[in-house]
């Protein structure tokens, strides 16, 4: 069995333990990246050079008995959204492809004083807009169960590098499902938390009031363990909040008795397809043969959470991306006539045409005329399904459906419809909306040998509702190795 084969914190175990050093593990990692790497396209950059440099550095730590990390010395990816020191961040975008930053963004940041070694950058849709990373400027990445479909997006790279055993963790970030999503279409695990509890400085913006950067695994114990290295207070952040507690892992517990799990009839119903629902229904049922009582009820709102995210997620990608103009840094066209004609032929050659339709669409809900008709109207809506979810919350301690309506479509048939790719997002989105945390794990497969995973979401805060649920359901069932790792 390959190292990357093992977890996060298994490989972690063995380089504490003397077992393996530190380079061994990372020189395994950057082999594995190489050899799959034609097949998959998950990785915009990989950093040779500069991992096994670092990897000497945390060896040295760890000898030293000054690095005690459960994952000091593990190699890591990180999605190219999130600022790197001295290492290429494109966001997947022509726009970005010269942008080295002058500094690291906080989350990857703790990983690092926790001793990880990044290999590179994962490739993702075009700042984070899309649901397959097909919209990427360095080309599609595949998925490692079967290469003609997606691994889903936005954080594609990073849970296609995971389940194809490139690596054994990676970070992603989530504005309206882009981890929970693809570790769904991928059979990994994905966490995002409550918004607030990592910080997003240095993380490239794409919706501001709805992003969060999370951890993606091959299980739980490695996302929460993650987790609970990357979450802290950073007053660089003003969205940053100050929690009691940062413990995510005393909640690896194989105990859900007594447990008040929700189902949303309103998540059953048309679009959904038949495998999908039977493999996350069954999953209820093992969570219920465990002592958890479930109940469905109606969340309600649900058909207006689609309009009222792309209004308000294209309004901040407007509003974000505007910054993006050739004149500081980035790519600036070479021919140009005047200021004017150089920012809109730099944009228009800079970027592709997903975002540019979610510029126009957030320019326009912000115009005058329509900033009340859409915009407010998008706010208010927004205020009211996070109403839903805190009557809903009253009554359960977790709320379970599907991560998305289908398992990973082919490569090309979303792009062909995008209204299509938007509605994909209908089980991910409210909680971006509301501001909760959701996990997916795996909980089958279909008969394309396709995985289904399940989603879990919880109150604000309470991380540890969903990751005990999902760790009691993981015990039910082996993780199962993509073909490609």
């Amino acid at each position: 069995m390959s190292l990357m084969n093992l977890t996060a914190t298994g490989l972690g175990e063995k380089i504490k333990n003397k077992e393996i050093s530190a380079p061994e593990a990372v020189r395994a990692a950057l082999d594995a990246t190489e050899a799959k790497e034609a097949e998959l396209n998950s990785f915009v950059t990989v950093d040779r050079e500069g991992a096994i440099k670092r990897a000497n550095e945390v060896q040295k730590l760890i000898d030293e008995g000054k690095l005690e990390s459960p994952v000091a010395g593990v190699p890591v990816a990180i999605k190219d959204n999130m600022c790197t020191e001295g290492l290429l961040t494109t966001c997947s975008s022509k726009i970005l492809g010269n942008y080295v930053p002058s500094y690291t963004a906080e989350a990857v940041l703790n990983l690092e004083r926790a001793g990880a070694v990044i290999i590179g950058k994962t490739n993702m849709d075009e700042f984070a807009m899309g649901s397959t990373t097909e919209t990427s400027a360095y080309g599609a990445t595949k998925n490692p169960w079967n290469t003609g479909h997606v691994p889903g997006g936005s954080s594609g790279g990073s849970c296609a590098a995971v389940a194809a055993c490139e690596c054994p963790y990676a970070l992603g970030s989530d504005t309206g499902g882009s981890i929970r999503q693809p570790s769904s279409f991928c059979g990994v695990t994905g966490i995002k938390p409550t918004y607030g509890t990592v910080s997003r400085y240095g993380l490239i913006a794409y919706g501001s009031s709805l992003d969060q950067i999370g951890p993606v695994a091959k299980d739980v114990t490695d996302c929460a363990t993650v987790l609970e290295i990357i979450a802290s207070y950073d007053n660089k952040d003003s969205t940053s909040v100050k929690r009691d507690s940062y413990d995510f892992t005393s909640a690896l517990i194989d105990d859900v008795k007594g447990m008040k799990i929700g189902i949303p009839s309103d998540y059953f119903g048309e679009g959904l397809d038949s495998e999908v629902k039977e493999a996350v229904l069954d999953a209820a049922k093992e969570l219920e043969k465990k002592g958890a009582v479930i109940e469905e009820f109606n969340l309600s709102l649900v058909d207006y959470a689609i309009p009222a995210y792309y209004i308000i997620a294209c309004a901040e990608a407007s509003s974000n991306l505007a910054r993006f103009d050739g004149v500081k840094y980035g790519f600036r066209t070479e021919d140009y006539n005047g200021l004017h004609n150089m920012y809109k032929k730099t944009r228009s050659e800079g970027f592709g045409a997903e975002v540019k339709r979610r510029i126009m669409l957030g320019s326009f809900v912000l115009s005058s005329g329509y900033y009340d008709a859409y915009y407010i109207k998008a706010l208010k809506t927004k205020a009211l399904i996070k109403k839903a979810f805190d009557n809903a919350f009253s009554k359960y301690d977790v709320i379970l459906g599907p991560a998305a309506p289908s398992t990973a479509p082919a490569l090309g048939q979303s792009l062909s419809d995008p209204l299509k790719m938007y509605l994909g997002d209908i089980y991910t989105i409210s909680a971006n909306l509301a501001g909760l945390p959701g996990i997916t794990v795996p909980c089958g497969m279909d008969s394309k040998n396709l995985p289904i995973g399940l989603q879990i979401l919880g109150n604000c805060f309470k991380e540890k509702n969903i990751i005990r649920a999902a760790y009691s359901f993981e015990q039910t069932r082996e993780y199962k190795y993509s073909p490609l790792a």
